[in-house]
């Protein structure tokens, strides 16, 4: 099994350099300890400091080594030459192969500020995400679906092939990622039973569709502690103020052992990839359970 991280990118800071400050000591950590890819998140408009993906992720890869690299796009929300044109250039900065992260998006506000309605979604997606690997395979492209243009080319391409990775939740969408993806990505918000079940229904769509996926992945929301009871005291105090909706048995807190028992569990299922997110926002907790995440990696490397 392989440990990748996605890097927090919303930091209630004074001073905003301070936030990008720790996302660039996180992702050296990161790199210290071995992880086998890096990813960042895709949000807009939101209430509080939010790092954007793009622009962050090329100052994060002067950190990073020739493991795999990527963010996360939210396609309804974005024009895909753009998109297309982004990750170019990422491509191009990233010394490994280039994981293009996608999703639906679900927050209305978001959609109303970026100018678009969660009424199209499913529909947008679809056409956005053909529409840049088409001009990520070197295709001129004109469209006029949901998104309008002619005659457009990207110049600039990945060097190798990138690979494609969808999130979902939904049944159709899990279908949609085994029928048009290289990887599924899994919410950080199941429960071990719900992680089970839609491992197995995307590996059944996969043999439908006649695709064997690279990547079956899934992010957790974890901290790993000095100890048993350091990792109790940080999850204690993170449920006490409320954590993002992710109910409590679907987080991972505990000593490196403890980790790597939770992990080995998904890899039983099928996962390949977990992708982690420290629960803490406390810089130095974090850069500690990053290094003791070699041993975590390390431990799963044959699993």
């Amino acid at each position: 099994m392989r440990v990748g991280i996605s890097l927090t990118s919303g930091h209630s800071v004074k001073d905003p350099r301070e936030g990008a400050r720790w996302m660039i000591e996180r992702a050296a950590a990161a790199r210290q300890a071995g992880l086998d890819s890096l990813f960042v998140g895709d949000h807009h408009s939101t209430p509080g400091p939010y790092y954007q993906n793009v622009p962050i992720l090329g100052r994060l890869l002067a950190e990073w080594g020739e493991a795999p690299a990527g963010c996360l796009f939210l396609l309804p929300l974005w024009n895909p030459v753009l998109v297309a044109e982004q990750v170019g250039t990422l491509a191009a900065i990233t010394r490994g192969r280039f994981i293009f992260q996608c999703g639906l998006g679900y927050d209305e506000a978001q959609f109303a500020a970026m100018g678009t309605s969660l009424k199209f979604r499913p529909s947008a997606f679809e056409e956005s995400f053909s529409i840049v690997q088409r001009l990520l395979r070197g295709e001129t492209v004109s469209s006029s679906g949901r998104f309008s243009f002619r005659d457009a080319k990207v110049a600039l391409r990945p060097a190798e092939n990138v690979e494609y990775w969808i999130g979902a939740s939904a049944r159709p969408a899990i279908d949609r990622a085994a029928r048009l993806a290289d990887g599924f990505l899994a919410s950080p918000s199941l429960t071990l039973d719900e992680a089970r079940d839609q491992a197995a229904f995307y590996l059944e769509r996969c043999k439908a569709h006649g695709r064997t996926p690279r990547a079956v992945a899934l992010r957790r929301d974890i901290y790993v502690g000095e100890s048993a009871a350091d990792a109790d005291e940080v999850k204690a105090k993170v449920l006490a103020a409320g954590y993002r909706g992710i109910p409590a048995p679907a987080l991972v807190a505990g000593s490196v052992e403890q980790v790597v028992g939770r992990f080995a569990e998904l890899a039983a299922l099928g996962y390949t990839d977990v992708i982690v997110r420290h629960i803490s926002s406390d810089h130095s907790k974090v850069l500690g359970s990053l290094a003791r995440l070699r041993r975590v990696r390390e431990a799963l490397a044959s699993v």
